[in-house]
């Protein structure tokens, strides 16, 4: 979550906070940045309400009100970021092949033509789904053995 007031803050930023400013803001996806607004990733509804916290309750001994966006945002390098120049020749097809492929919800779009990474963009398997009225199966992978646990045991 970044604002004005709470920008270089959004790693410490709680939970609670986060779900706030998402339904303040009508969204249900919000950028992780640092001070000089550089992405760290990102942080979504499912995470807030899905096994991510509970994952932090278990593993660290925390009380829900001490959960920290840092620990259950999705880190930057594990977001599968796409360059403008591949969008801009490419089908929707294709971008939810890449979605299936590398087992993720969304896909950051970014521009690096002026010598800075700049995000130009975001693609939501679950928008994409709504707008083309079909399901789309993307399955996140799990990286760490806490995720491949936690998919066990549902």
């Amino acid at each position: 979550p970044t604002s004005r007031r709470s920008r270089g803050r959004s790693l410490d930023a709680s939970i609670e906070a986060a779900d706030k400013a998402m339904m303040r803001n009508g969204v249900r996806l919000l950028l992780v940045a640092d001070e000089r607004r550089c992405i760290l990733g990102l942080i979504t509804t499912t995470d807030l309400l899905g096994e991510k916290p509970m994952q932090a309750l278990r593993e660290r001994g925390l009380r829900r009100g001490e959960i920290l966006v840092r620990d259950i945002m999705t880190p930057r390098d594990r977001l599968e970021v796409i360059s403008l120049a591949k969008v801009l020749v490419s089908e929707v097809g294709h971008v939810v092949a890449t979605l299936s492929r590398c087992g993720r919800q969304h896909a950051l779009v970014a521009d690096d033509a002026s010598g800075r990474q700049m995000i130009r963009g975001i693609f939501s398997a679950s928008q994409i789904a709504c707008q083309l009225g079909v399901p789309l199966q993307t399955t996140e992978i799990a990286s760490t053995f806490a995720e491949i646990e936690s998919a066990i045991a549902h």
